[in-house]
């Protein structure tokens, strides 16, 4: 399911929800009256399972994420970043890492990119209008492979990677951190002049080795957590603006 293409500022099921709303201001979420939705059954669940799936009944980004043809509610922190930075301008080429299940890759389509080619060690169904590979983004012939791809270098690299959690703090932000730093090293080699590369982190602040890289080769970088990004997870993305080149090292 794709989703329907309207004017920048509507939401994709039309006359439904803007989908850069907050939850329950008229838009995300909006219908949902503030009644909780509970499991039938907890048997053969785990605890962990439980609180997934409660959670999951309960978000309204789910819901409309759903209703609206997004593969996920991860959807929607792009919309919100792309309403705030303006990062996908028409005609665009756009390299999405770490793709699957599509969400960010459906929304850069629909916001008006020319090209897009998403990359995932996990198979991806296909969508309309995008180049969909399986591999390993880190793979020393990838660079060049997804810019053939694109037919040139691409204006903004997002990636929304993240690790599985384990629960501990500091391994969990060690893990994300070496993520966005794969993703910068593949940014740098790739972005045409002028171009934009946004990532996941976590809470705790980018550590210094990264921003310092990514305040010597963008004009503008700046952190913000997206109101689709729940209050409970301690992600934040990084948005770096104007690429002028790798500099020194």
């Amino acid at each position: 399911m794709s989703p329907r293409k309207p004017s920048r500022g509507g939401g994709p099921g039309g006359a439904g929800a803007g989908p850069g709303s907050a939850p329950g201001a008229g838009g995300v979420g909006g219908g949902r009256s503030g009644l909780a939705v509970s499991l039938r059954t907890a048997r053969g669940r785990s605890v962990a399972s439980q609180r997934w799936l409660q959670r999951q009944l309960n978000d309204p980004y789910v819901a409309a994420a759903r209703q609206q043809g997004w593969r996920s509610r991860a959807a929607f922190k792009l919309i919100e970043l792309d309403d705030r930075f303006h990062l996908i301008v028409r005609g665009a080429r756009v390299i999405d890492l770490g793709a699957a299940p599509g969400g960010w890759t459906q929304v850069a389509l629909w916001r008006g990119a020319a090209q897009v080619v998403g990359v995932d060690l996990l198979p991806i169904d296909p969508i309309s209008g995008a180049v969909l590979i399986q591999g390993d983004f880190t793979a020393p012939e990838m660079p060049a492979r997804l810019a053939a791809e694109l037919g040139g270098k691409p204006d903004l690299v997002l990636s929304d990677m993240a690790p599985n959690t384990t629960g501990h703090t500091d391994t969990d932000h060690l893990r994300i951190m070496a993520l966005a730093e794969a993703a910068l090293e593949f940014a740098l080699e790739v972005l045409a002049p002028g171009g934009t590369f946004v990532a996941k982190v976590f809470q705790g602040g980018t550590e210094r080795t990264l921003l310092d890289r990514l305040k010597r080769s963008f004009a503008t970088v700046r952190h913000a957590k997206p109101p689709a990004s729940r209050k409970e997870s301690s992600e934040l993305y990084v948005v770096a603006m104007g690429f002028r080149g790798t500099g020194p090292a």
